[in-house]
């Protein structure tokens, strides 16, 4: 984009609604806000009024209360219009949690894009290269203590607390895809690196984004390797995918999944750029300065200042070999796996 950026983003709402209360933040676009049991503790819903219903993007944590706050939803937000579909940006549980429970409620489907529908599977049952212990094995060859990796083992499938159960079927939608609600279109913007295929929504004509986790104000999205892909390059993917978000106009107003709504894109675009490049060079100054090899579980304080909880830890050390990867195939330093599995980083 040519046009100039704003000095600092703009929030033109100065908080959220109250729980149980719905805000319109374009015409016919409304606002809720759920609870979620982690040190990120909430999740933005978005509903989009049509002639015949209203379309719900993404569901919020499959728990007791987020249900018990649909029940307020139902008798007032979505009194006067049924639910007629479910849309899940991708698969996490915060985003995908309710979905089955609202379509079966509504006799509505579900739609999605074809990787995160059966990336959801896989990890609810536990397939191969999704399953958690998979997980603890490949952070276990990046030097994740033994300790932390029983934790981990002990706690079980925590993806099945958030998401109970999963839709059997689902209305696929693809890169590019016009969805027609209530006379607008939405056109689906893919994007990488967070989750398979994830998915965002925006409508020119209002200039709305809906971001799900591709675009926060403030905090950035977590990257991470998982199993199936222990030599990919997430973080890449991730870069490419929200450069493309800088074509949008300056005015769009992004609709994320955490955080107040806010303008300014191309600015948190550049943000997020920078803030990836400087935690890149600190790894590398890290890695040179060691001048031996190191574990991916070495590198940790570097990325993170602080404590970090089970569940912090189990995102942070995912994010570490993602950082690790993308220096490894941006030819910055080298990746060697030993004959037991160990996987070390070293200039």
């Amino acid at each position: 984009m040519t046009a100039s950026h704003p000095a600092v983003l703009d929030y033109p709402f100065a908080a959220p609604p109250p729980p149980g209360e719905a805000a319109e933040v374009a015409p016919g676009v409304w606002w809720i806000r759920m609870p979620l049991p982690f040190a990120l503790d909430h999740i933005n819903l978005w509903l989009l009024a049509g002639d015949d219903g209203w379309t719900l993007v993404d569901t919020g944590y499959g728990n007791g209360a987020t249900r018990a706050l649909w029940e307020t939803h139902f008798a007032t937000t979505l009194r006067d219009r049924p639910l007629g579909r479910v849309i899940a940006t991708h698969f996490h549980p915060d985003h995908l949690g309710n979905a089955a429970w609202l379509s079966r409620r509504f006799d509505c489907p579900v739609t999605m894009t074809h990787s995160e529908f059966l990336t959801a599977h896989a990890v609810l049952a536990q397939h191969p290269t999704h399953a958690i212990g998979d997980t603890c094995a490949l952070f276990a060859a990046h030097g994740m203590a033994t300790d932390q990796v029983a934790e981990l083992v002990g706690r079980g499938n925590h993806y099945r607390r958030g998401v109970p159960e999963l839709p059997e079927r689902f209305t696929r939608m693809l890169h590019d895809d016009a969805l027609s609600v209530g006379g607008a279109e939405w056109r689906v913007v893919c994007g990488y690196g967070h989750s398979p295929e994830h998915a965002s929504l925006h409508d020119g004509r209002r200039a709305v984004l809906i971001s799900g986790d591709m675009l926060l104000p403030r905090i950035s999205t977590n990257i991470a390797v998982w199993p199936a892909m222990p030599e990919g390059d997430p973080l890449g993917r991730f870069l490419a995918s929200i450069a493309a978000f800088d074509e949008l106009p300056p005015d769009t107003l992004v609709l994320p999944s955490h955080g107040l709504p806010f303008r300014g894109i191309a600015l948190r675009v550049g943000q997020l750029q920078a803030h990836h490049a400087a935690r890149l060079a600190e790894l590398d100054d890290a890695i040179r300065a060691v001048r031996e090899p190191v574990s991916a579980a070495q590198m940790l304080p570097v990325l993170f200042r602080r404590e970090l909880d089970l569940q912090q830890h189990f995102f942070a050390m995912g994010e570490a070999i993602a950082h690790l990867n993308h220096l490894w195939h941006r030819g910055r330093i080298r990746r060697t796996v030993a004959t037991d599995g160990a996987v070390r980083f070293a200039a």
